[in-house]
């Protein structure tokens, strides 16, 4: 009798809420302890390293608040029409921006903060999971159930872009204001609500509409929630309707009523085009809807089974689906499925109705069905979502005994959890990232892009070595890829040219940068490097290979490109003193002259380039001034 009185005390020791909450607030930690020394990486340079607005600290909120999320990083050129869509996020940006203004610059306090942030969600879904679950079940059984969800919910591997990459930080806050504002109404079980109940539910809500515009489903989850578990009137969503109005009155009057349009041709904006004789084509409709089922079903595929993992999903990693494509067809058939359970189990109010109607409503707003986001699906858009997948297993675990459904659920977990540390480390930094996810998404144009570039950023400053030439002939191998994907991908071009500069191949380089520039001729970068490489080449035949005729010819095309640059006109000058041309030695002294009137050194040049074509007079000025200058 004592022993059977021992293990129920345990029981209830393990199982109160206060275990529960510091279980999961420890487990998130534990999840997620290894990003705390991690850099920036992938989008933190547009929101945080690289945006004007962030990086000038509280001087920064008033732009935040009053412009579009990126206009910071894009400023006033109207590269922010670039991508696809206006975004108006600014409680985050707002949160770095302070984090920057108290704490420097160091990546820690944001990963720590969001790995709290992360933990603290986990532990509301908890307690509004069991709130719900107690308007259906008994309160042991809803205390299980939330558990479950919970748990499954945080230790999911999908979300570790949402977690592990500081920008995400927009999807754990849209969905801490989107279940903060139900559970401050499900604590009164939806009824005899007063004002400040509304009034706090709102806010929440609208903190988190202004950490992504995805929350705004809530306002159709919300009265799902009022009807599935309370059987309540539709006043119940008040908060969350009046917030949402409020929050697209103020969006559009920032940015406009911009719901994702897709600049026209523009690929890495754009994943519904094919190249038809070498020309961009919008794909036919039916390619297109069949390409989505295909990504709606990596969706479910990816939660119940997720791996491998990719940061990016852009052409070609995915490419044109039809609905031959057997996971394609799956996706039409099993959504559909998903639509019709849903109506029949919402008519009567199942808990299971719930889930997967909230799973359609959260999923929607991404799918690319409503309006275009730019890309075919990434694992952050998952984030919301992914509550109903969790809220499914747990219904599923626990639906015999608790003894299976804890000794299952612990499995789970456990192997989610290994699978979530891992999948951290490739977030460490951009080169750890693309490097790796270059491997899994290994036809997609923009990581194969970013991993050439990143490794060209790595080998530039690196002594030549085999380990180098090797680190050259994969960042090549990257940029190829992209390029296959993407014929007219002007950066992935100028990447390459960069690469073959670093090996100073500069025919191969330039061959690289005008292929760039065919493509976009006012691409500012790819003729900046054309001169670099011109005036390099110009410099490598004249200083390396003696071949003075071929310096002249590079560094006369480097000028044509920037007649004012002074090293260019020098390297010019001394070309063409050596090979005896000393008029034209002399037009490049003093056009350096010119340039740099107090450099000694070019007036000694200058004084010599006098002296060899007869003019011993300007020679004798130039000397006296070169003399005057050094002795300064």
């Amino acid at each position: 009798m004592n022993t059977l009185a021992k293990k129920a005390k345990n029981k209830s020791f393990l199982l109160t809420d206060k275990w529960i909450i510091i279980g999961l607030g420890i487990l998130g930690f534990i999840l997620y302890a290894n990003t705390l020394g991690h850099d920036f990486a992938l989008d933190d340079a547009i929101v945080i390293t690289d945006n004007e607005f962030t990086q000038k600290g509280f001087g920064g909120l008033a732009d935040i608040f009053t412009k579009d999320t990126f206009h910071g990083f894009f400023g006033e050129s109207g590269k922010d029409k670039l991508v696809s869509g206006g975004r108006y996020r600014p409680f985050t940006l707002g949160m770095f921006a302070i984090e920057r203004a108290i704490f420097g610059t160091s990546p820690f306090i944001h990963h720590l903060i969001n790995i709290l942030l992360y933990a603290f969600l986990s532990i509301l879904i908890f307690l509004t999971a069991q709130l719900l679950f107690q308007q259906k079940f008994q309160k042991e059984t809803a205390q299980y159930l939330a558990l479950g969800l919970a748990a499954i919910f945080l230790a999911h591997p999908i979300h570790t872009e949402a977690v592990a990459n500081i920008k995400g930080r927009d999807e754990i806050m849209a969905m801490l204001g989107s279940i903060s504002a139900v559970y401050i109404l499900a604590r009164k079980q939806f009824q005899n609500l007063t004002f400040k109940d509304y009034l706090f539910s709102g806010l929440v809500f609208f903190v988190g509409l202004l950490s992504k515009e995805n929350a705004i489903t809530f306002v159709a989850v919300a009265p799902l929630i009022a009807y599935v578990f309370y059987k309540k009137p539709i006043q119940a969503v008040l908060p969350f309707l009046v917030s949402a109005i409020i929050f697209m009155i103020i969006r559009t009057s920032v940015i406009g009523l911009d719901l994702g349009a897709v600049p026209s041709g523009e690929f890495m904006n754009n994943p519904y085009l094919k190249i038809v004789n070498g020309q961009y084509t919008p794909f036919t409709s039916i390619e297109k809807f069949s390409t989505i089922c295909y990504t709606l079903w990596k969706y479910i595929s990816l939660m119940v089974f997720p791996w491998p993992l990719t940061h990016d999903y852009y052409p070609n990693h995915i490419s044109l689906k039809t609905f031959s494509n057997p996971m394609a067809l799956a996706g039409l058939i099993s959504y559909i499925g998903l639509f019709i359970a849903s109506i029949y189990g919402i008519l009567k109010k199942k808990t299971w109705a719930f889930f997967t109607a909230y799973y359609l409503i959260t999923i929607s707003i991404v799918s690319n069905i409503v309006f275009p986001i730019g890309t075919h699906m990434s694992e952050r858009f998952i984030f919301m979502p992914s509550f109903a997948f969790a809220g499914l297993v747990s219904l599923l675990l626990f639906k015999s005994k608790p003894k299976i459904g804890f000794l299952a659920l612990a499995v789970l977990v456990a192997v989610y959890s290994i699978m979530t540390v891992k999948r951290n480390l490739v977030w460490k930094d951009n080169y750890t990232l693309f490097t790796t996810d270059a491997l899994t998404s290994k036809n997609s144009a923009k990581v194969n892009n970013a991993a050439g570039g990143v490794i060209g950023d790595y080998v530039k400053n690196l002594p030549e070595s085999p380990e180098r030439d090797a680190l050259i002939n994969k960042g090549h191998t990257h940029l190829a890829n992209a390029i296959a994907a993407h014929p007219n991908y002007v950066n992935a071009y100028l990447l390459k040219g960069n690469l073959y500069f670093y090996q100073d191949k500069y025919e191969e380089a330039l061959q690289m940068y005008n292929t760039s520039l065919a493509v976009d001729p006012q691409y500012t970068e790819a003729i900046s490097n054309k001169f670099l490489a011109l005036r390099s080449a110009g410099r490598y035949y004249g200083e390396k290979k003696n071949d003075l005729s071929t310096s002249a010819q590079y560094l006369e095309q480097a000028l044509q490109l920037q007649p004012n640059d002074y090293e260019t006109n020098r390297l010019l000058g001394t070309c063409y003193g050596i090979m005896g041309n000393h008029q034209n030695a002399l037009k490049y002294f003093k056009k350096c002259a010119e340039l740099q009137p107090n450099n000694a050194d070019i007036f000694v040049n200058l004084a010599k380039a006098y002296e060899l074509t007869g003019n011993t007079e300007e020679a004798a000025i130039a000397a006296r001034k070169a003399q005057s200058l050094g002795n300064r």
